[in-house]
C-alpha cells in the first residue's frame, strides 16, 4: 500500500506534446461542427450491476454473465461523410477532452471508432471513395470499467450506418459490435439488459431504474488482461442465490450489485479497495461496486444532493467524480429534426 502512494505521489515525467494536434484541439472545442449532413450522437457510460465471470475457455476467453445499466454519463461524437476524388475509405478523427480528463493519445487508425467504422464498411462491401470526419468530445474516462470506448465505437457503428442508409436493425451492424468487443453489443441496446456468453450475447432486457448514482475513478488505471490473469490465480465465485436472482430479476432494481472480479482488480490496486470502502461509509450511500475490470467506483445513491456531495468529498481528495443517474439510454442518434438532411445542433 505504502509503496502505491509514493507511485501516485511521485511526479511524472513530462511528456512530449504534439501542439498541433493541441491547437486543433482547444479550436475544435470551441467551435461547432458544421460539416455539411453532420449528424450528432450519444455515446453513455455503463456500469455493471452484477459480472460473474466463470471459467476459461479454450479459446482464452472467459464465460460471463453481465447486467450492464446505462449511466446519463456519456461522451458526444459528431459525424459527417464527403466524397473524396480518389482511394478509398479514409477517417479524419479529433478527440477533446472535457472535465478534466487526460487527452486520449491514440493514434485515428487504432482508434477504436476508426476501426469501427472501416470493419461496418468492409462488412456491407463498401468501397466509395469518401471521408467520414469524426469529432469525439470525452467525458468518461479510459480505464475504468465505463465502457466509454465499447459506447463510443457502438455510437459510430450507429452514426455510419446511418449516414450509409442502413436500417438500424441491419443484423451486419450487431455483429460487428460483437467482434469489435463485449460491451459494444449493449450499447446498440441501452437502459438495462442481461448478456451471457463472453459478455455479449443478449439474452434480455430488464426494466431500466431512475436512481441517482455517483461514479468515483483514482488515477490508477486497471488493465483488463492483467485483471483477468490475477482472477484465474485466485478465482472468485459467486453464490448461486445470487446468480439464480440475477438471472430472474426483470427490474434493474432487483439485482444483487455483485462483481466477482472486483478482487482480482483489488489485489493489483489496493487503492480500489480505499475507494470503495470510503463511498461505502458516506451518507446517502448503502453499498458500492467496482465496474467491470474497474477503476471505477460506482454508488447507487437515496438524492441528487447525496451524489453531488459525494462527487465532491471524492474530488477533493484528488480523484475524478460523477453525479449521474441509471437511465434508459443507449449509443445513437440525437433527433435534429425532420430528415436525413437536417444538421445536428
Amino acid at each position: 500500500m505504502q509503496s502505491d502512494e509514493r507511485e501516485r505521489r511521485a511526479p511524472r515525467a513530462e511528456q512530449p506534446v504534439d501542439l498541433i494536434a493541441a491547437a486543433r484541439a482547444a479550436q475544435l472545442s470551441a467551435a461547432p461542427f458544421k460539416e455539411p449532413g453532420a449528424i450528432k450522437l450519444i455515446a453513455p457510460a455503463k456500469v455493471n450491476l452484477f459480472l460473474d465471470i466463470g471459467e476459461r475457455r479454450a479459446d482464452g476467453y472467459h464465460e460471463a454473465v453481465s447486467i450492464m445499466h446505462a449511466l446519463t454519463l456519456r461522451d458526444v461524437l459528431h459525424m459527417s461523410v464527403a466524397p473524396q476524388r480518389a482511394g478509398g475509405l479514409d477517417i479524419d478523427l479529433a478527440c477533446v477532452a472535457h472535465g478534466g480528463l487526460p487527452p486520449l493519445d491514440v493514434p485515428t487508425e487504432r482508434n477504436i471508432v476508426s476501426k469501427a467504422v472501416r470493419a461496418l464498411a468492409r462488412r456491407i462491401g463498401r468501397n466509395e471513395a469518401e471521408v467520414v470526419t469524426v469529432r469525439l468530445e470525452k467525458h468518461i474516462p479510459s480505464e475504468a470499467g465505463l465502457g466509454g470506448g465499447s459506447s463510443d465505437a457502438a455510437a459510430a457503428l450507429a452514426g455510419a450506418a446511418y449516414m450509409w442508409g442502413l436500417a438500424s436493425d441491419d443484423p451486419r451492424i450487431e455483429e460487428v459490435a460483437r467482434e469489435l468487443g463485449a460491451d459494444v453489443a449493449f450499447f446498440l441496446h441501452g437502459g438495462c439488459a442481461c448478456f451471457d456468453g463472453v459478455g455479449d450475447a443478449f439474452m434480455h432486457e430488464l426494466e431500466p431504474m431512475g436512481a441517482y448514482a455517483v461514479v468515483v475513478k483514482p488515477e490508477a488505471g486497471v488493465s483488463t488482461a492483467e485483471a483477468y490473469r490475477a482472477f484465474d490465480v485466485r478465482p472468485e465465485r459467486i453464490a448461486g442465490a445470487d446468480r439464480e436472482r440475477a438471472l430472474a430479476a426483470r427490474r434493474a432494481c432487483d439485482v444483487p450489485l455483485r462483481n466477482n472480479l472486483a478482487s482480482a482488480s483489488e489485489s493489483l490496486v489496493p487503492l480500489l479497495a480505499e475507494v470503495r470502502a470510503w463511498m461505502e461509509a458516506q451518507d446517502g450511500v448503502d453499498c458500492a461496486l467496482m465496474s467491470g475490470s474497474g477503476s471505477a467506483v460506482f454508488a447507487p445513491c437515496r438524492s441528487f444532493q447525496d451524489a453531488s456531495l459525494v462527487a465532491a468529498e471524492a474530488h477533493a481528495r484528488g480523484w475524478w467524480a460523477r453525479a449521474t443517474m441509471f437511465g434508459p439510454v443507449r449509443a445513437g442518434i440525437v433527433p435534429s429534426g425532420a430528415g436525413r438532411s437536417a444538421t445536428a445542433r
